[in-house]
């Protein structure tokens, strides 16, 4: 055992609870027939839902994905690396948030609140995907914190993907699979009590209203506070969903989200000679009154009709609008006790002493309101020409996007010592200041097809084509331009040749495409508004195999991805696309059952990242937020029927806040455990999270000169599930 570790009351409180139930089935007198007949076909039923045969029914491994072809597809049929987070998995791990269930996937990196962007901030192969995160297919653009209540699976399509989704993608995509309603009746409760003040409530509740139809409810609330000073989060949300013509040729799906969310902004510790401060990890740079409040409205209508078992349509529609007003604060310079200010580009080099270094706040205040109206036709058909069988996805996406920011600016804000900083509110002194106000729109009008040919029993052929008119303009009361607007057509390609010599092996090579155009994110840095769309291209070859009676999924890929003409600032102020940007990686992916009461969900990622050419001075560096190494493991083992056990590590090897490589954060490792007690109409889960209590840096800020964001320490929860 470490020697870092101390179990604290609480902790101990929770173990001895988890003992009880056994404690109490050890003392229980031996089951009359009756009883012994009606558990043996308890657990035949479980048994004939679950291949593993164990009465703990969760199962990490899935092997369907709605993300890597616009349609329900097995994952040896996709030609690229996709990784599911399923429900079982986020249950197990006690995974609240997006950023939670983003651990478990190698390659992606967490960002955190960036200038004019907050919400959640995400790296996947070492390229931004800010505006890469998708809710059931459709583009989910706001600026808000995800949490998973009403999630069934998070789905990870690496790889650049215009084809499919349209802009952005450079990395990859991020699809939220929402839950659904389902043909029969259940329900079920969660609480939540935790160290460090953490509290938290769910409930799901489905109910059959016809043969054909059925609603669907998932609910939310949480008080959680964390190891960070003042740190916290207070958030609800509501996801109601109806289905109509379940089973039928005609289904109507309806379903909304709303959320509403008031936290607290983490902006980390600043840099001190190029490393993040050397200080206790509560520390808090910020003031007690700060927030971000944000709501979340989005509405979906779904209809799919087949016509017969060839041809198939799908009309898709969703209307989303996010709402923040963020009062931030943060370290933004370092300044000595004679009053000089550190050079933050540099990473605040200094030979003086901790206690005599200062840190002056400055903010990060505006509101914002983002709007979405997306719509998506798709037509599916399967037909033959010849001996070849087409599966053939044509489509065309419309939609309206609108982004609006107001910012200002507190004036007079305090120096806070860098070694005990003061808690407390915005001083009275302090005057506000409006600033900028952006106005953007941005227009989608696309047409694709994607076919997925069966040239024989062994080999198959997948081709893409996807033309986007991407138009959008921008207007600013203060800053410049004043006014730019942008119309970018752009054609993205994708192809994959597939080999499967039987229904274990399942062989590929793959290439994609996907553009970036300057107003990518409705919001535009002065200069780039003349420049054509960075461009982005993908080769991948990789393997899939299934295992052990199809128990045992493995996947292994080895890839190049590279921005081709990336833009670069020059010594003028001016922007060109003379950069080339490239990561060439390799992933390894397992998941499944290794015995009939042994588990595992665990991936591997190596990135060798490297800015090729650039003429702002970053040439041959490594690209911010790219580490070298990131491998993740879950494992879980059931045993005495009702018991669950495991955990695993999260290793992560040393990245660079900025470009620039002149601040860096070391590599760490850090353990999670779990212990379950499992009963037909409950569940008690202990989750212990940073066992060992590991000071670590989770997310990485670029502006300022690089802020580094500590990880929680150790916290302990335990959750009750009571199911009917």
């Amino acid at each position: 055992m470490p020697a870092n570790f101390r179990a604290s009351p609480l902790h101990a409180a929770l173990l001895v609870a988890l003992t009880l139930p056994a404690a109490a089935h050890a003392q229980t007198a031996p089951a009359s027939s009756d009883d012994t007949t009606q558990t043996t076909a308890k657990a035949k039923q479980l048994d004939s839902v679950h291949v593993t045969g164990s009465i703990v029914g969760n199962d990490y491994d899935s092997d369907m994905s709605t993300v890597g072809a616009k349609m329900p597809t097995s994952l040896r049929d996709i030609p690229q690396t996709v990784v599911v987070v399923n429900r079982d998995l986020l249950d197990a791990q006690g995974a609240t948030s997006l950023s939670d269930a983003l651990r478990n996937v190698p390659g992606i990196t967490i960002g955190g609140a960036e200038g004019g962007q907050i919400g959640n901030n995400i790296n996947l192969r070492g390229f931004t995907a800010r505006t890469d995160i998708y809710i059931d297919g459709f583009r989910d653009p706001g600026q808000y914190y995800r949490d998973v209540f009403d999630l069934d699976a998070i789905e990870v399509l690496k790889g650049p993907s215009s084809m499919l989704f349209g802009r952005g993608s450079t990395g990859g995509v991020i699809n939220q699979v929402t839950k659904e309603p389902q043909l029969q009746n259940f329900g079920q409760v969660t609480a939540t009590v935790g160290s460090d003040d953490r509290y938290r409530t769910t409930a799901d509740f489905n109910e059959q209203l016809s043969a054909t139809s059925a609603a669907r409810l998932n609910v939310y609330g949480q008080d959680m506070h964390s190891t960070r000073d003042v740190q916290k989060n207070q958030d609800f949300g509501i996801a109601p969903s109806i289905r109509f013509g379940i089973g039928t040729p005609t289904q109507i799906t309806l379903s909304a989200l709303i959320q509403r969310n008031h936290d607290m902004p983490d902006y980390g510790l600043p840099p001190i000679n190029g490393r993040p401060a050397d200080v206790n990890f509560r520390n808090w740079y910020g003031l007690e009154d700060d927030r971000t409040n944000q709501t979340v409205n989005e509405f979906s209508a779904r209809l799919e009709h087949a016509f017969n078992d060839d041809v198939k349509l799908r009309e898709q529609l969703m209307y989303s609008q996010y709402d923040t007003d963020a009062r931030e604060t943060a370290a933004n310079s370092v300044v000595t006790n004679t009053g000089v200010t550190l050079n933050k580009t540099l990473g605040n080099p200094t030979s003086l002493p901790l206690q005599d270094l200062y840190v002056q706040l400055a903010s990060h205040d505006r509101v914002i309101h983002d709007a979405i109206l997306d719509s998506q036709t798709d037509l599916t058909t399967t037909f033959d020409t010849g001996s070849l069988q087409h599966t053939l996805v044509t489509g065309v996406e419309l939609a309206r996007e609108t982004y609006n920011n107001q910012s200002y600016t507190r004036n007079g804000l305090p120096l806070l010592s860098l070694l005990d900083p003061v808690e407390e509110i915005t001083p009275a002194n302090v005057t506000t200041t409006k600033g900028n106000y952006a106005q953007s729109v941005g227009k989608t009008a696309a047409v694709y097809a994607n076919d997925t040919i069966k040239l024989n029993d062994q080999w198959m052929l997948v081709a893409g084509v996807r033309r986007d008119e991407f138009d959008a303009h921008i207007s600013n009361t203060v800053s410049l331009p004043s006014y730019a607007q942008q119309t970018v057509y752009f054609t993205s390609v994708r192809g994959g040749l597939i080999y499967q010599p039987d229904e274990k092996q399942s062989y590929y090579v793959s290439y994609g495409t996907s553009f970036d155009p300057s107003l990518e994110q409705l919001t535009l840095t002065n200069g780039t508004q003349d420049l054509a769309p960075e461009k982005n291209r993908s080769y991948e070859i990789g393997g899939k195999w299934n295992l052990m009676d199809d128990v045992i999924a493995i996947n292994a890929a080895l890839y190049n991805l590279e921005q081709t003409n990336a833009r670069s600032e020059t010594s003028s102020g001016e922007y060109t696309l003379d950069g080339n940007i490239r990561v060439r990686g390799a992933e390894l992916g397992v998941v499944g059952h290794l015995t009939k009461h042994w588990q595992i969900f665990t991936g591997y990622s190596y990135m060798d990242g490297r800015i090729v050419k650039a003429v702002d001075g970053t040439q041959g560096n490594v690209p911010a937020n790219t580490p070298r190494n990131t491998f993740t493991t879950w494992t879980t083992w059931t045993f005495a029927e009702h018991w669950e056990a495991g955990g695993g590590p999260t290793y992560m090897s040393q990245r660079y806040a900025a470009n620039t490589d002149l601040v860096s954060v070391g590599g760490y490792t850090r353990w999670d455990g779990t212990v379950a007690f499992h009963q037909p109409s409950y569940d008690i889960r202990l989750n212990i999270q940073n066992i060992t209590n590991k000071r670590y840096f989770d997310a990485l800020i670029q502006s300022d000169g690089g802020r580094s964001v500590p990880g929680i320490g150790r916290t302990e929860m335990v959750t009750f599930t009571y199911k009917f």
